[in-house]
C-alpha cells in the first residue's frame, strides 16, 4: 500500500502544498464550444490551497474558452521527488473556476507571482494580459494506478 492512501487530510495538505511549491509549471484545461483545449502555464499558488494564479494575453484561445467556461482544471506533475517518499510520482489536478482578482488585491497577487516566476515581468506588464486566479474547489491528488484520491478544500480549512 502506498504511503500517501494512508496520510490524514492534514498530511495531504502537506503533499499537496509541497507538489505546488516546488513545481513552476501546469497544464490548463479548458473547453469551449465542446472543444477541450490544454495550454501550458506558468503558476502560483495563493491564500494556501485556495487559489492558483496564472496570466494570459486576452487574444488567447486559453482567454476566450474561460469568458465563455470558468470551470477549468489544472494538471500539476511533480518532476520533483520527495526524499521522504523516493521514487513516488505524484500528479495533482487541482478542479475550480477561474476569476477575475478583485483590484485592490491585484497588485499584491501579481507581486507574488512575479517573485516566483521574474522571467514574466515584460509579459506581466503588458497592457495585454490579464491575472486570473483559479478558485480551488478540489485536488484529485494521484500517485499510481491504484492510488486515486479526492481532497475538498473546505476539508482543509476544517483541520
Amino acid at each position: 500500500m502506498n504511503d500517501l492512501m494512508t496520510q490524514q487530510p492534514s498530511d495531504i495538505e502537506g503533499t499537496i502544498r509541497r507538489v505546488l511549491e516546488r513545481n513552476y509549471l501546469a497544464v490548463l484545461a479548458t473547453q469551449r464550444d465542446g472543444q477541450p483545449h490544454a495550454s501550458l502555464i506558468a503558476f502560483t499558488p495563493l491564500e494556501g490551497l485556495r487559489f492558483l494564479a496564472f496570466a494570459t494575453y486576452r487574444d488567447t484561445l486559453k482567454y476566450a474558452s474561460i469568458q465563455q467556461e470558468r470551470r477549468v482544471a489544472i494538471l500539476v506533475e511533480d518532476r520533483e521527488s520527495d526524499a521522504r517518499h523516493p521514487g513516488t510520482r505524484i500528479v495533482l489536478t487541482a478542479m475550480g473556476e477561474a476569476i477575475e482578482t478583485p483590484e485592490e488585491e491585484r497588485q499584491a497577487h501579481m507581486a507574488t507571482h512575479l517573485a516566483r516566476h521574474p522571467d514574466l515581468q515584460k509579459f506581466l506588464s503588458s497592457p495585454e494580459c490579464e491575472f486570473l486566479r483559479v478558485a480551488v474547489h478540489a485536488y484529485q491528488v494521484v500517485s499510481g494506478v491504484d492510488d486515486v484520491r479526492w481532497y475538498e478544500v473546505a476539508e482543509f480549512a476544517a483541520t
